[in-house]
């Protein structure tokens, strides 16, 4: 799931720790060690109530309990748990703890394969019982009290102003509070109820928990990052056993996790696996993500018979990139378990590790066949090897999901907000909240306080407190951009004319003025738009002004849109633009080499885009466009004024000798039909969302020039197939594809601008597309009206060359390689190789290309883009 490590780390910052029962008489007190230092964020359980809690980062702890006894147990990763009665009456008991360091016993473990380590047969036990923990309870719920708090301490000093406007003020707390219920059913969907919320904005609670509360680590993957219990985790980590320790019953075993090959995506530490049950008892394990560390803590317990899930939750977020600085803590802790078990998965089977330990003969005839045989076997079946059990497992799994109404969808959530969640005043939280919020967090919640009412406002279209401030123009406005608040559903935006002024040689300075006046009606989900733009040349002395009107609609997953636009401007002869004119200004002026090249149309279009579903997408255009050659105005640069002329503003073609045209009409219709076929859905709130990323995306276009019609002087029709997917192997690549091929049924009579073109590239920066465009590739030279195929290629490793080395690894950075083919009917072939360097200094991406023409090398060079986690997609 691509990029979304990325989104679930972004969520979590906010999100944090537990619930507890409004009552008037509790527990309180500290955890401290046995040198008298507090213990932040130590684990407490009430065994007779499944429910858990947690200190704060003083070791303090207030939980609020019904009168009666109750059995405490306290843990802290690394000491020994501490387990008290108390009897609570109708005040308050304080009740101090102190956790001693765990002392760990290296038993004698008989091993006949060598010199293994005996932490292999218990994560070999470990990994054949994983499925058996996912699948041993048809369905369980839970209460949940979250609360995350995050802090920037560092910005640029250019930011700081903005930042202020949107709300972001440095080295203040950010926090998010909520209190929700959780529901599980097999096989994977998930009911989140809401009960209270508090936090930023309009409180509508839209960064859930429960979709990080279900990252299980029995899963292969944590959003993205390989499971220490994935059925591939030998190939990640190498595993040592560092002791064990009993705990009331059991025998606890402290694994030390190592990746093989140190970086993002794996985890490092240590996991603690119950003996026998061969369940996780916690884990402490640090991760990293494109180079910013994460560290991640759980404590379980026995919530049901011999059913272990996670009591509390603890992860940290802290890192810098771009002149920015911040740390984030999310804790959350789960009470109130109530466990409907799974009764073909009751009994209790010994696991043999065939690797190292002998198999009963009677036990090796064993064959598993369909879920009823293998759900007999597990049921009365004392003894299996691991493969054997998971094998079983995997059976009754496969054929219990065979019964699922709709086997596309591989995950259902549903999350619903009370009435009340929003409404709750302190007194509330006062109840609720087990610790005493900082004094940053409560001045915090008063700077949020204010801000919600102006979400509320625009929201809702109400502003009866008057808290939206509207913006008064100013003459500067147009120079660096503003934006007005018309009314709570209208907004205009001007857009920085500084940012809009370039060079070119047929305006020579030209400078842009545009923006767009936005109204959005029924809950955000219909929006109208009016875009105008102006311009005017200096050299050249020609005004432009062009406009666009659109309206779209959007109802879950299917939208449709429609727009008018018109006026008289200036495009490239490619429509797509490759050339960014901030580019072209700079190699204008300081290499005298203007790229790009411009012609002039009055023109009309209309168009209409409708996707019935998520995997369907039809768009149409109509186009009416007089068109007219333009000429090289400008002759100004700063260097190279007496060593380069300019080039005539027409593009070089090997197959069109002179690409001039007179003055012409052009009537061009256009249609485009998206396709993803078996196209998989994630369910939220009884909406499908599609997983793109799975799927491949089929293209097709048609293109007709209709000639006569409003005085048309173009004939063409054109037909276009194309092919996106990407695949992903493990952590350690990304592959992805692009494939694109067409021709011209008919070119009687078109013009250069009609040509087929491609997204070449002759400056130093590459595009946001890493795969899907040239890096050597001239950007017009190749253009045809004929036949035509390109294909693209992109892998992203994990370890390759530089990569090899840890510490690059941790830096975030990874190594690309690129291959991208091209050949029309009158051209050669043109094929490029490229290396690249990601991520560098977080979001960029260095690249080394060769081009070749046929056999013969043809040209080598540097291109400089955005990282590939960055690009901007069209989906």
């Amino acid at each position: 799931m691509k990029n979304k490590c990325i989104v679930a780390c972004l969520l979590t910052l906010f999100l944090g720790c537990c619930h507890f029962a409004m009552y008037a008489q509790g527990i309180r007190g500290t955890v401290k060690d046995d040198k008298g230092e507090p213990l932040p964020y130590a684990s407490i359980y009430i065994a007779n109530l499944n429910n858990g809690a947690s200190t704060n980062v003083n070791g303090e702890f207030e939980i609020k309990l019904a009168a009666g006894k109750h059995t405490v147990v306290v843990k802290y990763i690394g000491y020994a748990a501490v387990e008290k009665q108390v009897e609570v009456k109708t005040s308050w008991v304080d009740v101090d703890f102190v956790l001693r360091e765990q002392g760990f016993s290296l038993k004698e473990v008989e091993v006949k394969s060598g010199n293994e380590d005996p932490a292999y047969t218990i994560m070999r036990k470990a990994i054949a019982k994983k499925k058996f923990h996912q699948l041993q309870y048809n369905s369980y719920k839970m209460r949940v009290y979250i609360k995350g708090t995050g802090e920037l301490t560092k910005a640029p000093f250019f930011l700081k102003n903005k930042l202020k406007e949107e709300g972001v003020k440095l080295n203040e707390a950010y926090t998010t509070e909520s209190v929700s219920e959780i529901t599980f059913k097999q096989p994977n969907k998930v009911e989140e109820n809401v009960i209270s919320i508090r936090t930023k904005g309009d409180n509508k609670g839209s960064a859930s928990p429960s979709s990080f509360i279900q990252q299980s680590f029995y899963n292969d993957k944590i959003a993205e990052i390989v499971s220490p219990l994935s059925r591939s985790a030998f190939a990640y980590y190498r595993f040592e056993y560092a002791g064990s320790f009993e705990e009331k019953d059991i025998v606890v075993n402290k694994i030390k996790v190592t990746p093989r090959s140190r970086g993002d995506q794996v985890f490092e530490g240590y996991i603690y696996i119950i003996e026998d049950y061969w369940a996780i008892h916690s884990l402490d394990l640090k991760t990293s993500i494109m180079g910013f560390p994460i560290s991640a803590k759980q404590n379980y317990a026995e919530v049901a018979p011999r059913v272990w899930l996670p009591v509390t939750h603890q992860y940290k977020f802290s890192g810098k990139v771009m002149g920015f600085a911040g740390e984030f803590k999310y804790m959350a802790s789960c009470s109130n378990y109530q466990v409907e078990l799974n009764k073909d998965l009751i009994a209790e089977t010994e696991i043999i590790d065939e690797k190292v330990e002998d198999v009963p003969k009677e036990v090796a005839a064993l064959k598993p066949a369909a879920k009823k045989d293998a759900a007999e076997t597990l049921a009365t079946q004392d003894k299996l090897t691991r493969k054997q059990y998971r094998q079983m497992i995997t059976e009754y799994e496969k054929e219990a999901r065979k019964a699922q109404q709709e086997p596309e969808v591989i995950s259902e959530r549903s999350f619903a907000i009370d009435k009340l969640a929003t409404k709750r005043d302190s007194a509330y939280w006062e109840e609720v909240r087990p610790v005493p919020l900082t004094v940053k967090e409560l001045q915090g919640y008063n700077r949020d306080d204010s801000l919600a009412l102006v979400e509320k406002a625009r929201i809702t279209g109400v502003d009866s407190a008057n808290v939206i401030r509207k913006k008064r123009f100013k003459p500067t406005d147009l120079i660096g951009g503003a934006s007005y608040n018309l009314s709570p559903k209208m907004r205009l935006y001007l857009d920085p004319t500084l940012a809009q002024t370039h060079y070119n040689t047929v305006e020579g300075v030209n400078v842009n003025v545009s923006g767009k006046l936005r109204y959005q009606y029924d809950s955000l989900r219909r929006t109208f738009e009016v875009a105008p733009m102006l311009r005017y040349g200096f050299s050249s002395k020609d005004f432009y002004a062009k406009s666009r009107f659109s309206h779209t609609v959007q109802d879950g997953l299917a939208s449709r849109s429609m727009f008018l636009e018109g006026g008289k401007f200036v495009p490239q002869f490619n429509e797509d633009e490759p050339i960014h004119p901030y580019i072209n200004t700079l190699s204008t002026l300081f290499f005298r080499r203007s790229y790009m090249k411009l012609y002039e149309k009055w023109y009309a279009k209309a168009g209409y885009a409708y996707k019935p579903t998520a995997s369907l997408k039809l768009n149409g255009s109509l186009e009416w466009a007089q068109r007219n050659q333009l000429y090289n105005k400008a002759d100004y640069s700063l260097l190279y004024g007496e060593n380069r002329t300019f080039t005539p503003n027409l593009p070089e073609n090997n197959e069109l000798a002179d690409t001039g045209f007179p003055q012409h009409e052009a009537l061009i219709f256009q249609a485009d039909v998206s396709y993803r076929p078996a196209l998989r859905y994630r369910v939220y709130n009884g909406r499908k969302y599609p997983v793109l990323e799975q799927s491949p995306e089929l293209l097709l276009m048609y293109r007709k020039g209709i000639s006569g019609a409003l005085g048309s002087d173009v004939d063409l029709d054109q037909v276009q197939l194309g092919v996106k997917h990407g695949f992903s192997f493990g952590v350690r690549g990304r592959l992805e594809l692009e494939a694109l091929g067409g021709t011209f049924l008919n070119n009687n009579s078109m013009y250069f601008m009609d040509y087929q073109h491609f997204d070449g590239n002759r400056t130093i920066l590459s595009s946001l597309r890493p795969a899907g465009a040239f890096r050597l590739l001239d950007y017009y030279a190749y253009s045809t009206a004929r036949s035509y195929f390109s294909g693209h290629t992109h892998y992203q490793f994990r370890r390759f060359l530089l990569t090899q080395l840890p510490e690059v690894r941790f830096a975030g950075l990874k190594e690309n390689i690129f291959v991208n083919y091209l050949k029309t009917s009158t051209s050669p072939h043109y094929y490029e190789l490229g290396y690249s360097l990601d991520n560098v200094f977080r979001v960029f991406r260095v690249e080394a290309a060769a081009s070749f023409q046929d056999r013969s090398f043809k040209e080598f060079g540097f291109r400089v883009g955005v990282a590939t986690f960055l690009k901007v997609s069209t989906n």
